[in-house]
């Protein structure tokens, strides 16, 4: 569908990614890494600097559009944004732009995420902002941090589907099998073992310390423009096919106290939407970028976009099914559990890298990519193709 039609099925598309390097501990402040990422996402794609006139970035971003803008040394900004809830927004940041353009008021748009979670302070560790309301009827009985709170939501999906700890360690090691190709990766040379895993310390029973993402420092962007711009582009374009975002109704982050059936987190509802907009459906997806910042989250996103029915996304990973070969290649350059975690936006840049044939476990022939934001939060997802 061409820009300017109605509809943003494969009207844009991303034709530039950057990173900076991934550690525990990286000496630059927050702004410098995300200027690195961003020119280096446009150097990828071969468009200068002053032609940027969209950015999109989401919550607990600390780089402002203003001092992106100054330091990079964009032109005149026509649209920006900023998406809320943390890792639920990732994917939100690209259908922004890609709206945006397809409406005409803009033409090259940049999304980014730069964090220093890895040497920087823990935001649940910020008591001025402890006791939202919804939160003065749970931290003060223990849940305190996202691990709490998924741990509880691991435990009712155990007891409800017959889930078990055998399970949760496919993921983990499906991505640390994927990072160990991955020289990015923080966990590049760092092999997973069932019996590392199940003899791991708790974090919040019956969540592991391997069932938990990175705490990272770094910056990735991205770059977007129209899809008759992105023929001309340095680097072969992977065009947006569709995009959504869910905000459920009466939901409550992590936990869905109030929903009818909180196992059916946001990820089904922008699992709707999305299928609605694309060509597509969850068989032709080759390939899987699935938000991973507590092992369990991926069980939920199975189901919840369509891969599996309820409650067998546990059974789903068995076999290898998440490996390389299986019947979804999962997050192939590590994740959150094993390359990085920054806030999901590795995640994009490798369903890039897969659709344009330069991943470090690249699926032959990979032609369709689902990527998707923080699960439990209010969402948002990507379909991309070649």
């Amino acid at each position: 569908m061409a820009a300017g039609s109605g509809g943003l099925k494969d009207a844009t598309a991303l034709v530039g990614i950057g990173q900076t390097p991934f550690a525990k501990r990286l000496p630059e402040d927050e702004r410098t890494l995300a200027c690195r990422a961003v020119l280096a996402a446009l150097d990828d794609a071969g468009i200068a600097p002053g032609e940027v006139d969209a950015l999109a970035s989401y919550t607990m971003e600390e780089t402002d559009e203003v001092e992106l803008a100054k330091a990079c040394g964009f032109g005149d900004l026509t649209f920006f944004s900023k998406v809320g809830f943390g890792g639920g927004g990732s994917c939100a940041t690209v259908a922004h732009l890609a709206a945006a353009i397809t409406a005409g008021q803009a033409s090259v748009g940049v999304a980014w995420r730069s964090r220093k979670r890895g040497s920087g302070p823990r935001p649940w560790t910020n008591t001025t902002v402890q006791l939202p309301t919804p939160a003065q009827w749970t931290r003060p009985y223990g849940l305190l941090r996202p691990a709490d709170e998924i741990a509880m939501l691991t435990r009712r999906y155990m007891h409800e589907y017959g889930a078990t700890r055998d399970h949760l360690f496919n993921v983990a090691l499906a991505c640390r099998n994927r990072a160990n190709q991955n020289p990015a990766a923080i966990m590049y040379d760092r092999p997973l073992t069932r019996e590392m895993y199940m003899t791991s310390r708790w974090i919040s029973e019956p969540l592991c310390l391997f069932d938990n993402c990175l705490e990272t420092d770094g910056a990735l962007a991205c770059v977007v423009v129209s899809a008759e711009r992105a023929r001309d582009c340095r680097r072969r374009p992977v065009y947006v096919h569709a995009a959504a975002q869910s905000l459920p109704a009466q939901h409550h982050g992590m936990v869905n106290y109030w929903n009818d059936d909180p196992l059916t987190g946001p990820a089904w509802s922008a699992a709707r939407h999305l299928w609605k907009h694309s060509d597509l459906v969850p068989e032709d997806v080759d390939v899987a970028q699935i938000y991973d910042a507590f092992t369990p989250l991926v069980l939920l996103s199975l189901e919840g976009y369509g891969f599996c029915g309820r409650g067998e996304g546990g059974a789903f990973t068995e076999g290898g099914a998440l490996e390389t070969g299986g019947l979804l290649p999962l997050n192939t350059g590590g994740g959150g559990l094993s390359e990085a975690y920054v806030h999901g936006f590795n995640l994009i840049n490798e369903g890039v890298r897969q659709l344009r044939g330069t991943s470090t476990a690249q699926l032959p022939g990979a032609a369709a990519c689902l990527v998707t934001a923080g699960e439990g939060v209010p969402t948002s997802a990507l379909l991309l193709r070649s």
